[in-house]
């Protein structure tokens, strides 16, 4: 029988390329995405279940999904 279980993603932020948008914050369906005081987003890694909307809706291209290091 094969191994079913799902490595945890989260979404990662390259903060130096961001460029405070609000896109994924406003497609984020968990809020787990904010803008830090208009510079770059972060995310609530609480929150985050790595669904991915927020890298396909990311007009710079700089949200990546990864698997969650422990």
């Amino acid at each position: 029988m094969a191994n079913t279980t799902r490595v945890p993603r989260k979404a990662v932020v390259s903060q130096d390329q961001c460029v405070a948008c609000g896109c994924c914050a406003k497609v984020c369906p968990l809020h787990a995405i904010t803008i830090y005081h208009g510079i770059y987003a972060t995310v609530d890694t609480a929150k985050c279940v790595g669904c991915g909307k927020c890298a396909k809706e990311c007009p710079a291209s700089v949200i990546e999904i990864r698997e969650a290091t422990v």
